[in-house]
């Protein structure tokens, strides 16, 4: 696909651009009506293709979990014992199927996974994405950073877990896991996959190793890795960076027809696994 077409889908979901701009910007590209709504489907999630690992599979168990201040999503090894623990942030469009199916893989690997909801306070994540972008719009950063430390308490002490944490999240979730880093220094590690990095002069506050994962072509997100970079090794911090050739943003999301790469998807996921393995477990 074409990439203008790629980075206008970009825009559209995170900036201020409505869905009736982004319409008409599309049409324009694609050269017609009819070629804007063939291409739709392909640039949209679909979520019936969420289940990777799917509910009931034998080698976990699910439940939603009430947290102080929040409710999220819940997914444990089936065996009894004692795993790490990770919070998995969910994008811009809230907890959805398919961050859901994240935790639920996440708890495969041997993971304590709590994805939680942070629209819970607005009535929790719409089945409209559109709407969801728009309610999380209107989230203060302080109350974001407050879910986030609260999720990451209840998944600490979960009679399952072995009081070590971490988080990883995905676009808007891979920004909030770096404020995370920087806010909380219980934070045993973090996984940011195209997330926008921290200012510069709160870089010094992080204490967690940290492992981010970018698509070469994400030239939004990819502006702000040099001045990070020079921050983390200014500050000794210990981390992993990795820009993965020929991927977007969200390359990650097997839902996303366009933008996921299964290539650098494979590749992040055995790295961020390793990753939390190594500081958690």
């Amino acid at each position: 696909m074409d990439q203008k077409i790629i980075n206008l889908f970009d825009g559209f979901t995170h900036g201020g651009m409505s869905r009736r701009e982004f319409m008409d910007k599309l049409t324009t590209l694609a050269g017609g009506t009819a070629a804007a709504i063939a291409i739709l489907p392909v640039l949209e999630n679909n979520y019936a293709k969420a289940d990777i690992l799917p509910e009931g599979d034998a080698r976990i168990a699910t439940e939603p979990l009430k947290f102080e201040g929040g409710s999220g999503y819940l997914a444990t090894p089936a065996a009894a014992s004692k795993y790490p623990a990770v919070i998995v942030i969910h994008e811009n469009r809230g907890l959805n199927p398919h961050i859901k199916d994240i935790a639920r893989r996440m708890a495969a690997e041997g993971f304590v996974a709590l994805a939680p909801d942070y629209l819970a306070g607005l009535g929790g994540t719409p089945d409209d994405a559109d709407k969801a972008k728009e309610m999380i719009g209107t989230l203060k950063p302080e109350d974001i950073l407050a879910t986030s430390k609260a999720a990451l308490a209840a998944v600490r002490v979960h009679p399952m877990a072995n009081e070590k944490a971490s988080a990883m999240g995905f676009c808007w979730g891979g920004s909030a896991v770096n404020a995370l880093a920087v806010a909380d220094e219980s934070l045993n590690a973090g996984v940011a996959y195209y997330g926008e990095q921290p200012k510069d002069e709160d870089v010094a506050k992080i204490k967690a190793p940290l492992l981010l994962h970018y698509g070469a072509l994400d030239d939004r997100i990819n502006a702000g890795i040099p001045a990070f970079e020079t921050a983390l090794k200014a500050g000794n911090k210990t981390y992993e960076l990795f820009k993965y050739e020929g991927a977007n943003h969200a390359f990650n999301n097997d839902t996303n027809q366009a933008r996921y790469n299964k290539e650098a998807a494979d590749l992040a996921w055995g790295r961020t696994v390793t990753f939390l393995k190594k500081y958690t477990a």
